[in-house]
This record gives structure tokens, C-alpha cells and sequence, in this order.
């Protein structure tokens, strides 16, 4: 059993449909059609969707990835359209609601390593592989790989996890050429990311995005390249051969497995509600990415 601790109602907005409360996001469609995408403060671990949010966390987000899109836009284009608040709006939404493309989404989370790490690991542990994809033997949790890798995975429920799969499930689900050009694109766009961030300080382990078609034209979408959608490392710690440290919610995760929280991951009983000195440990972690990578000081 997983999913929310406790379930948000989703604000009613004149002038906007409700369509899907997500981890992180609620979603909308406005009279135009287009989708109004709204970043919650909310914040997930271990499948379950916690009941105390980190302050500014979607606001965060949304602008790590708008800054991200303007360093992108000449190799993919990206589906905002607007950062105004619709009519109606509450305050609280400003700088945490973009309007959107209503694009025809491709069913797969496009995942990019460049180090191993994670569910990777795992299975590299087990059969020197990642995602069917061959890798050099003597590898170890956080070894920087020969080459940016595409290890797809499908996309899963609340509560459930994303299942990695091939790239031939990928061709067989979507046709080659989708899914040629879904690893072009999130190849390119990983290596531009890994690159900036190097500059930065900041290892882009791997990270996933999610596309969709406008037509005939593949478009980025949802968030792209922040610590929620990414494993960031500072580069000046990192050392293969053990877990890195990283701009994200680690300090969250570590808390629910330790002695502090009482909580069994192994039950069905959800996680408790995160003490103050988490929730400022992980809001810092949110805002010393942003600022490492934008250059920009956060208010």
C-alpha cells in the first residue's frame, strides 16, 4: 500500500477544469484548451506522497526548469506558453503555474545516466547491464559510465513504481521511430545538461523527462532537469565506490528509514509527518541547487 498520506482537494477555479492531482502537480485545462499546470509544495518518498509539504519547493521547480528551457530551446522545443495566472488564481500560485501546450503524450519517463547509480546499479549488479544495454565490468555505485546511456522506463501510478524496460520495448510500444527520436533528444539534452552543471560544481548523475507530440514536432514537457526529475552531486565530493551526496531529498529519505521516525518502510502503514529540522535541511538542499546552477540568489 502507497500513495498519499493524505490526499489533497484540488482548488475549484472558475474558468478552469480539474483534471489530475499528481505527486507534485495539479493539472488543469483552461477554456482554451490549453493545460494549466500548477507546482504543490508536496513532497514524495518511498512511493508515498508525504503529508508535510517543503515552503517554496514547487515555486523552485518551476523556475529551475523555465531557466532550463531557455538554455535548451535550440535543441528541443519545450510546451510553455505562459507564466501568467489565470483569472481567478489565487495568489499562492504565482511563480509555481505555468500554462501549457496540450500535447499528445508519449507513455514513457526517457531516463539519461551518465554515472551508476540507483535502480541501475542494481541491475548491473546482477547481470552487468542496464536496461538490456552491455557495461564495462569493475563499475561501482557512482562510476562515471564510457557514454550518456537512454534507459527508458514506463510510466507508473501514484504509489507505483516506474518499471525500467528497453529499448526494444520502447520501439515496440511506440514504433522506431518515436522511440529513435525520444533517445536523440533525451541523449542531447542530458549531455547540454551534464555540461552546464559541470561548469556549475554539479555531477548531473542521470535525470528523465517526459515528451509529447505537437503534431508532428517532439516537444519537452512537465519539469525539466530539477532535483525532484534528477540526481545532482556537488563535484567536489564525489567519490565512486559509495552513495554520493546530493542537492535533493535525501535528508528526507534518511530520515524515514532511521530510528527518529519510528517508520517501517516494509509496512503498510504510511510515514509520519516530517520534523522542522528536515524540512529546512531539504528546503536548503532545493534552493543551493537552483543557485549553483542559475547563478541566481533565491527570494
Amino acid at each position: 500500500m502507497s500513495g498519499f498520506v493524505e490526499k489533497p482537494e484540488p482548488l475549484q477555479i472558475p474558468g478552469l477544469v480539474h483534471l489530475h492531482t499528481g505527486k507534485v502537480r495539479e493539472l488543469y485545462r483552461n477554456e482554451a484548451g490549453d493545460l494549466v499546470m500548477v507546482a504543490s509544495d508536496r513532497i514524495s518518498a518511498y512511493d508515498w506522497v508525504l503529508p508535510t509539504e517543503i515552503p517554496d519547493k514547487g515555486r523552485i521547480l518551476t523556475q529551475l526548469s523555465l531557466w532550463w528551457f531557455d538554455q535548451l530551446a535550440d535543441l528541443v522545443p519545450n510546451h510553455v506558453l505562459s507564466t501568467d495566472l489565470p483569472a481567478g488564481a489565487p495568489a499562492d500560485w504565482a511563480g509555481r503555474t505555468l500554462v501549457c501546450k496540450n500535447l499528445k503524450m508519449i507513455p514513457v519517463e526517457c531516463v539519461a545516466r551518465g554515472y551508476l547509480t540507483g535502480s541501475g546499479l542494481a541491475e548491473y549488479n546482477e547481470t552487468r547491464t542496464v536496461c538490456g544495454l552491455a557495461l564495462p565490468e569493475g563499475l561501482v555505485d557512482g562510476s562515471e559510465l564510457p557514454a550518456p546511456i537512454f534507459t527508458p522506463a514506463t510510466k507508473a501510478e501514484v504509489g507505483e513504481h516506474d518499471e525500467n524496460v528497453s529499448y526494444e520495448e520502447v520501439a515496440r510500444q511506440v514504433g522506431a521511430d518515436t522511440a529513435a527520436r525520444l533517445r536523440q533528444a533525451t541523449l542531447a539534452v542530458y549531455s547540454r545538461g551534464r555540461d552546464i552543471a559541470r561548469e556549475r560544481g554539479i555531477i548531473l548523475a542521470d535525470t528523465k523527462f517526459e515528451f509529447g507530440f505537437d503534431g508532428d514536432t517532439l516537444v519537452l514537457a512537465d519539469e525539466v532537469l530539477t532535483a525532484d526529475s534528477s540526481r545532482f552531486w556537488p563535484a567536489d565530493q564525489w567519490q565512486p565506490g559509495r552513495a554520493q551526496p546530493s542537492y535533493d531529498k535525501q535528508f528526507v529519505r534518511d530520515w524515514l528509514t532511521s530510528a527518529e521516525s519510528g517508520w517501517d518502510r516494509a509496512s503498510e502503514q504510511p510515514p509520519p509527518a516530517l520534523p522542522q529540522h528536515v524540512v529546512d535541511a531539504t528546503r536548503a538542499k532545493y534552493v543551493e541547487a537552483y543557485e549553483r546552477l542559475t547563478g541566481t540568489g533565491w527570494s
